[in-house]
């Protein structure tokens, strides 16, 4: 089983069972710290809640600075060197934290935590070092086929052809059960398989384990032969092979949900899409704890940002910026952030989108977009009630009547509040253009669909990453 589904959203096993026993040899790292340290094994109570907590400390910390992701775009060597950030700096300064403020119930010695985060750091690399090193990847990998090879099965060929895009299935080819439908993937150097033996029986041969459907034409011509063979489908279902739609598929593997193919019936029976009274109340209480928490850490770095730019544009010169957005339901606000561009950003009085480099921006402006510290005047707007923390990204009206006449259900984005950092701004960074709004509300539609307090507190997570490292900012 390649994915399991917690809250409505897909989590690959593989990495779930790694994480799990990462955190049991994290939690026996403590006790073999005490050992170091002092020479002797201490008493399984010692630290009965100071391993555990320790454990999930790393491991959060370890999924902030994209671990578990990073092997499959980096390497051992990428992921090595953000397992040392997580554990040393990040893993170590909050359990001093939580210490801190907790000292009754982490009672540790500075040398215990030294030496256990060392032995941790040690014992994960030899474990990866293990399972990546001496096992097959596509052993943990499901064996798809794709039935078709036309426009929709080119969403797979084109968009999923890399080792990273694969990461829980391996692609055996591309059927077509109707012999001479158009051939638009093989321009993507995939595969097109050919057979004369019923479905089940090649699937049962080629130990297939999933087929995913994605046949441009689905209506049964009885007397053309052509459209879905139901039968044969169904008969692979009850031979235990799985069967899903192609839009499933893109959904559970690539995280977002494909416009091209969205029809309105399926926004109406799949699950998902819905919000209840209790999901609204734990989202808000969780706002507001975040928000007051963060604002308690973070006033410091603000108070430095608006020296900052006195500093470079003089004291009469304007800190914040306020500007009207688009948030739930439609209904215009003020976003409020640090000001990181000239006062005179829009003089002709238009509205243009952001760039790379963009000119506009001040040297101030430059460094505390990259680490997100213009952002953090929006927590006024969380505390408000206009903003939540987890959400779709708030577009300008004018922006917002230009996408909704050119994107299809650009406007279900507007369902929920819109965030200070979002599912869209971890999976596609960038958006400057038509092109990029439309890709970003794809991820947008998959939280509007499957968003629960997990998920909200993954993006959370991981974006600590973009702030640490610089991704996604503009």
């Amino acid at each position: 089983m390649p994915h399991i589904r917690i809250f409505r959203h897909y989590i690959h096993t593989p990495m779930i069972l790694l994480a799990l026993t990462e955190g049991l040899l994290i939690a026996v790292s403590m006790y073999l710290g005490h050992l170091t340290r002092f020479g002797e094994w201490p008493e399984l109570s010692t630290y009965a809640v100071v391993a555990p907590v320790f454990a999930l400390t790393l491991l959060a910390c370890m999924i902030a600075m994209g671990v578990y992701e990073s092997h499959v775009r980096e390497g051992m060597t990428g992921m090595s060197l953000r397992t040392a950030v997580a554990i040393f700096l990040l893993g170590s300064a909050s359990m001093a934290v939580l210490a801190f403020i907790f000292p009754v119930w982490l009672d540790f010695g500075r040398g215990v935590l030294l030496f256990a985060t060392i032995e941790a750091f040690v014992m994960v690399a030899v474990l990866r070092f293990l399972v990546f090193g001496f096992t097959d990847e596509d052993l943990f990998k499901r064996r798809i086929v794709i039935l078709g090879t036309g426009r929709r099965a080119e969403k797979i060929a084109s968009r999923m052809r890399r080792k990273s895009d694969q990461r829980a299935f391996k692609i055996l080819g591309f059927i077509d059960p109707n012999s001479g439908a158009p051939d638009q993937v093989s321009q993507y150097d995939a595969r097109v398989l050919t057979t004369d033996q019923p479905l089940p029986e090649f699937c049962r041969v080629n130990r297939i384990e999933e087929i995913v459907v994605a046949m441009d034409e689905r209506r049964r011509n009885v007397d053309a032969g052509g459209g879905l063979p139901l039968e044969e489908l169904l008969d692979c279902k009850l031979r235990g092979i799985q069967v899903c739609d192609i839009q499933q598929f893109i959904e559970r593997e690539a995280a977002k949900v494909d416009v091209d193919l969205l029809r309105p019936s399926w926004l109406v029976f799949s699950d998902g899409f819905d919000t209840g009274a209790a999901r609204m109340l734990i989202k808000r209480s969780f706002d507001l704890l975040a928000s007051a928490l963060l604002l308690f850490f973070t006033w410091p770095f603000m108070l430095l940002t608006v020296l900052a730019i006195w500093l470079e544009d003089g004291l009469r010169a304007p800190i914040l910026y306020r500007q009207t957005r688009i948030g739930l339901e439609g209904k215009d606000f003020d976003v409020i952030k640090f000001r990181s561009m000239s006062t005179d950003a829009e003089k002709s009085g238009e509205a243009i989108w952001a760039s790379q480099n963009d000119p506009r921006v001040t040297r101030v402006g430059a460094f505390i977009r990259k680490v997100r510290i213009d952002e953090l005047p929006q927590l006024f707007n969380v505390l408000k009630g206009d903003m939540s923390f987890v959400g779709p990204r708030p577009e300008r009206p004018v922006f917002v009547q230009e996408l909704r006449e050119k994107i299809p259900f650009y406007d279900e984005r507007h369902r929920v509040k819109p965030g200070i950092t979002g599912w869209a701004q971890l999976c596609y960074p960038y958006g400057a253009s038509v092109e990029d709004a439309k890709e970003k509300l794809q991820y947008d539609l998959y939280y509007l669909k499957n968003h629960s307090i997990l998920l909200d507190l993954i993006i959370l997570l991981q974006t600590v990453e973009v702030v640490l490292v610089g991704e996604g900012a503009r």
